[in-house]
């Protein structure tokens, strides 16, 4: 009796452990792919394959789905998850600005107080996207404490976080497509993105999450081959000019 007491304690400690492994590789696990595009902008000071849209992507989301936490409490993991995200992109985004400001050779500037849609997240400034994150954290925090108490409300603001995130990988996808090229972008980036989205869609089937996050974590494996496909084509169409 006693023998089979500690086998299903050992088995549970096991089993908890595991857990515990799986969330911190939830929460940290999403920052992994950037290390290496972060070190690939730094080393060439140029941020011309990277397009930061994927940051403005990945805040919007995370932002979103902070508020729709509040509104239905899922794993702490996924909460924890987006602000180490939302930390990240800025990251990104003020090593990116760095760049451009080094590089910039024209003496115009363009700033969020300009209202010019044409230059819309191409702003010259890190602190002109530290404002429209704060801006949309007010707005997003004023129309949630709002309508609250709607299920309804609380319902599409995360499936509106999720098809934020879904689109994750589309603004790489589209500025390949635009460049004609993957220069500048690391595939290593891509790699550990499709590495993580099968991990993080296994994790919310077996967590049972809201069905938002399964439909997401799909969607976004679907993106990131497609991205690795452009590798491929283009790499194979820069061989056959270069003859």
């Amino acid at each position: 009796m006693d023998m089979g007491v500690g086998l299903e304690e050992e088995v549970e400690q096991s089993w908890s452990l595991l857990s515990w492994g799986a969330s911190c590789v939830m929460v940290f696990g999403g920052v992994v792919p950037y290390v290496p595009q972060y070190q690939e902008i730094l080393r060439t000071s140029n941020t011309e394959g990277f397009s930061t849209r994927v940051c403005l992507v990945l805040l919007l989301a995370n932002i979103l789905r902070i508020f729709f936490w509040i509104g239905r409490q899922f794993e702490l993991t996924l909460l924890i998850q987006s602000v180490v995200m939302i930390l990240t992109m800025l990251a990104m985004l003020h090593l990116c600005c760095s760049i451009q400001s080094t590089n910039r050779v024209s003496t115009r500037q363009h700033h969020i107080t300009d209202l010019d849609v044409r230059y819309f997240w191409r702003w010259s400034r890190f602190e002109d996207y530290l404002i429209f994150c704060f801006a949309f954290t007010v707005m997003s925090a004023f129309v949630t404490f709002l309508f609250l108490n709607s299920e309804l409300f609380v319902e599409a603001l995360g499936s509106l976080a999720v098809m934020f995130e879904a689109m994750l990988g589309l603004p790489q996808l589209l500025q390949n497509f635009q460049n004609r090229s993957t220069r500048g972008m690391s595939v290593k980036m891509v790699l550990l993105w499709m590495a993580g989205d099968v991990f993080k869609t296994t994790y919310f089937v077996v967590n049972e999450s809201p069905t938002q996050f399964c439909v997401c974590g799909t969607v976004q494996i679907l993106v990131d081959v497609a991205i690795l496909l452009q590798v491929f084509f283009y790499s194979q169409e820069t061989r056959y000019k270069l003859g």
